[in-house]
């Protein structure tokens, strides 16, 4: 399903998934409140979501997708300043998938470029199952952990999240609060959109936020989040960005960071995502006497990732959300 309002995009829109050969076109509305009424006949497997529209915004419209037709969305905009950058860090909040940029023209530089990693991403989304936001397990639903000894003093955090994972990471930060350790966080995330997702993340946990600059020396308390298209390690306790190849087809990748935080007084987190990211990295955490977790399939989005690491023995602990930001509480000295 294509919700846009230009006809001229939406016909570019359209041209490029005919073009690509996986997509058929089952509806394209005009307005957010169209969009809505047509889904129970359209049931489509992924909707193209603008984020700015008449009436229904593109937020309000993700909040009651979610809650009445849960769908895969991927929210498209066509630039990523301040206020377009916050309403798609929302909608992320609310239910939907990825944000993706809006392809250009024929013609124009990045026309190929954009319009295939348009098409890839609702590709990959329209695989996620979905459920409806309100039905979500609640922590009050799941049993307590049982916490396996552990005898290191933390320094540091890592935490690795994809789709999905702007929502959870949210909660994990808000839960942990200020601690007294660098967080270091890979999010894979739409080219051009780490500076405003720093911004968000900032706003919504209340704590200090910034993508990461090679060679800075981590300080505690603050999150540094991996820039788009580079790898981010801790060595020598300074932060060092590489443009090397991508691993796990991510690039930043979960696994080049977790991997530069093998040692026993590190924590380390894999969260929602589709896909292995960060398993390998969080296996050898866990090898050199690192303390790792990973969120269960209770409330992961997509279990993919989580689920990876946990089958190849690299966390402790499988938790929740709830109960996995509360553990990081305890371990960080909140």
């Amino acid at each position: 399903m294509l919700v846009e309002d230009s006809a001229t995009v939406r016909f570019l829109l359209r041209m490029i998934l005919e073009d690509d050969g996986r997509f058929e076109v089952v509806n394209e509305s005009v307005t957010a409140e169209k969009a809505l009424a047509a889904l129970p006949e359209a049931r489509p497997d992924v909707i193209s979501l603008d984020i700015r529209l008449p009436g229904m915004d593109g937020l309000e419209a993700t909040r009651q997708i979610m809650t009445s037709h849960p769908t895969p969305i991927v929210v498209v905009s066509a630039c990523f300043n301040e206020e377009d950058s916050q309403v798609s860090m929302q909608a992320l909040r609310a239910g939907a998938l990825a944000v993706s940029a809006k392809p250009v023209g024929p013609g124009r530089p990045d026309h190929e470029k954009l319009a295939r990693q348009f098409c890839n991403q609702l590709a990959i989304m329209s695989q996620v199952p979905v459920v409806r936001q309100w039905r979500r397990a609640t922590s009050a639903e799941l049993p307590r952990p049982t916490l396996p000894p552990w005898n290191g003093h933390p320094e540091v955090l890592g935490l690795v999240a994809s789709t999905g994972g702007p929502n959870a990471l949210c909660e994990v930060l808000r839960a942990i609060g200020v601690v007294d350790v660098p967080v270091l966080v890979v999010q894979h995330i739409t080219d051009s959109f780490s500076e405003p997702f720093a911004r968000w993340l900032a706003q919504v946990t209340r704590l200090e936020v910034e993508v990461a600059r090679d060679g800075t020396r981590p300080a505690a308390g603050r999150i540094y989040l991996a820039p788009t298209g580079s790898h981010m390690e801790l060595i020598g306790g300074v932060l060092r960005l590489s443009d090397g190849p991508m691993e796990c087809g991510q690039k930043p990748s979960g696994n080049v960071l977790l991997r530069s935080l093998a040692a026993p007084n590190a924590v380390g987190v894999v969260l929602t995502g589709m896909g292995a990211d960060g398993a390998e990295g969080l296996l050898e955490m866990a090898r050199a006497g690192a303390y790792t977790l990973v969120e269960s399939e209770e409330t992961a989005v997509v279990s993919g990732m989580p689920l990876a690491a946990w089958e190849r023995g690299a966390a402790r602990e499988k938790l929740a959300l709830p109960e996995l930001g509360r553990r990081l509480s305890v371990l960080l000295g909140n």
